[in-house]
């Protein structure tokens, strides 16, 4: 994985290594910036009153921090543990471990090509990374879409190896989207109507149109995909499908986009 570079920001948040634990803080490497050192003071490891620091702490954990000073003369980076939820550790943490995984099937890219991991890197990786925003973002593109490196550009033997190896390893991301319908028939046998109206939008595609009940008369409709447009095409066909059945049979409907 290429690293960031010298320093990070302050705001940003980091994957760090613990390397010793003190009674006053802690010392940890920067694992995205040269194993470079910094320091998580005791009033930052937790909120409220730190007893035993161990207790939240430990030599050789992984963690995920957020940067709260950065002073590049003294070469002094400060960090907080306790400034960071628990939804932002997960995702930093899940996307440093895409990111290293993506390192490892770049690898794989490279040895098909006959290059070392930096040769890939120069010529074709730092490029990926600069169009898509990540390397793990790239292979996910070219699983999905096959000709979108082409059509974005990008030439060479690599593209095809590249893209060879991202739809053998990598699973389509999922999108969902979703809507809530509202179904009703005043009928003797309403009921029997309504349930056909709502059989009508998951017979559009049963393997990705959802129906929730909410509370009659309100139903959610979820689709899942793996492309947003696609998904929002599908959403729209299964909601005009439930309605189209309520309203031939005498009801009334409606839909929401969420």
């Amino acid at each position: 994985m290429p690293l960031r570079g010298d320093y990070p920001e302050e705001g940003e948040h980091v994957v760090a290594t613990v390397q010793s634990v003190r009674n006053f803080g802690a010392f940890v490497t920067l694992d995205e910036y040269e194993a470079r050192e910094a320091f998580i003071h005791l009033s930052e490891v937790a909120t409220g009153w730190v007893k035993y620091i161990r207790d939240y702490i430990r030599e050789g954990q992984k963690i995920v921090a957020r940067v709260i000073h950065v002073d590049r003369d003294s070469k002094q980076i400060d960090l907080s543990l306790k400034r960071i939820n628990e939804h932002q550790r997960r995702e930093k943490l899940q996307s440093w471990k895409n990111e290293q995984r993506a390192d490892r099937l770049l690898a794989v890219v490279a040895t098909s090509l006959k290059l070392d991991l930096p040769q890939a890197y120069q010529q074709f990786g730092e490029g990926l990374v600069e169009r898509y925003g990540s390397l793990f973002k790239a292979f996910e593109v070219a699983s999905v879409e096959p000709k979108k490196l082409a059509q974005d550009g990008f030439k060479g033997a690599w593209v095809q190896a590249f893209t060879k190896t991202a739809q053998e390893s990598i699973a389509p991301p999922k999108v969902s989207v979703s809507g809530t319908l509202e179904v009703a028939h005043g009928g003797a046998e309403g009921v029997t109507h309504v349930q056909k109206a709502l059989s009508a939008a998951e017979a559009v595609l049963p393997d990705q149109v959802e129906v929730q009940y909410v509370g009659a008369p309100k139903y959610r409709l979820v689709v899942t995909g793996s492309q947003y447009k696609q998904a929002e095409e599908v959403l729209r066909k299964a909601s005009e499908a439930a309605m189209s059945s309520i309203k031939n049979s005498g009801g009334r409907g409606s839909f929401t986009h969420s």
